[in-house]
């Protein structure tokens, strides 16, 4: 059973998208599930995680939406407003979507993300969330990583998962040394907090891929970087993703894959390559078991 947790679907509208801009063509149309699925299927990948891509209302609906049509979708990570008054009354309005895993909000563009993720209303609502037993994904760049650390820290009652391996710099990974330190100092802190998990993703579009694509010492750099997350979370906390459609400003699903692929198999015990590939994520969203998933 293999999972990919982190895919996202929309019909493209370009003020629900600030962050696509006319550099990502490849974006600015609809992607939906029928339009990954081959490369899924060629790849293994039995389910996948749909996660926002919007900062709107409507999202967590058109998600949930799209599960209901189609059975590989076994979870999905809407958004919602948490420090709103109405936040309650959208959770108990979502209540019965068995899909609905989490919530997350893209943390990365805040221009003040310290005053946001420290606020009153912001921490209250991340602990209505996991009062439900709903996981949040916190999506940020390692410039970032501090704050987060101190978040965190605050929110221990269920699961909390670090995308994309926290987006180190990988374009300036060799011409600013203090990219890949506090990288991994950020990393380390996370990773000793035992309700945080790590998603091994989106770092193609951390490379100089504009310039001159991903190329194989980029793909050196991603394994390093994976070494070292799983040095610091262990075999049992760390799940894979795509980042699909955004990954293919850099790399073709594929690519994405065989570099995980090549990974896991040299790192990764069978059993922890189980668990990585699926049994992590079933155990983290509190996924369908791979039986319940036709």
């Amino acid at each position: 059973m293999k999972i990919d947790t982190h895919q996202h679907f929309w019909h493209y509208q370009a003020q629900d998208f600030p962050w696509i801009n006319a550099h990502m063509p490849v974006l600015q149309q609809d992607r939906m599930p029928a339009d990954c699925r081959s490369s899924m299927q060629a790849c293994g990948i039995d389910a996948v995680v749909a996660v926002q891509a919007r900062g709107v209302l409507d999202e967590t609906d058109f998600l949930l939406g799209l599960a209901a049509q189609d059975p590989r979708i076994v979870g999905v990570l809407g958004w919602a407003d948490l420090t709103g008054p109405g936040l309650e009354a959208q959770l108990n309005h979502w209540a019965d979507h068995v899909a609905l895993r989490g919530l997350r909000h893209i943390l990365q563009d805040e221009p003040d993300i310290t005053t946001l993720i420290g606020s009153a209303a912001f921490n209250r609502g991340v602990a209505s969330l996991q009062k439900r037993q709903l996981v949040y994904d916190v999506l940020v760049f390692d410039r970032q990583l501090p704050a987060a650390v101190d978040f965190c820290a605050r929110h221990d009652a269920h699961w909390l998962v670090l995308d994309h391996v926290g987006k180190p710099a990988l374009r300036d990974w060799f011409s600013d040394a203090d990219v890949p330190r506090r990288w991994a100092a950020g990393v380390r802190e996370l990773a000793a907090m035992p309700h945080v998990m790590c998603k091994l993703s989106g770092l193609v579009t951390e490379t100089n891929w504009q310039q001159v694509g991903v190329r194989s010492m980029d793909a050196r750099v991603i394994h390093a970087c994976f070494d070292q997350a799983l040095e610091a979370f262990g075999p049992l906390r760390l799940m894979f993703g795509s980042d699909w459609p955004v990954c293919e400003l850099a790399a073709p699903y594929a690519s994405v894959h065989r570099i995980a692929q090549a990974w896991a198999t040299s790192r990764l015990t069978a059993q922890e390559q189980e668990a990585f590939w699926g049994g992590n994520a079933v155990q983290c969203y509190g996924l369908p078991l791979p039986a319940a998933i036709d």
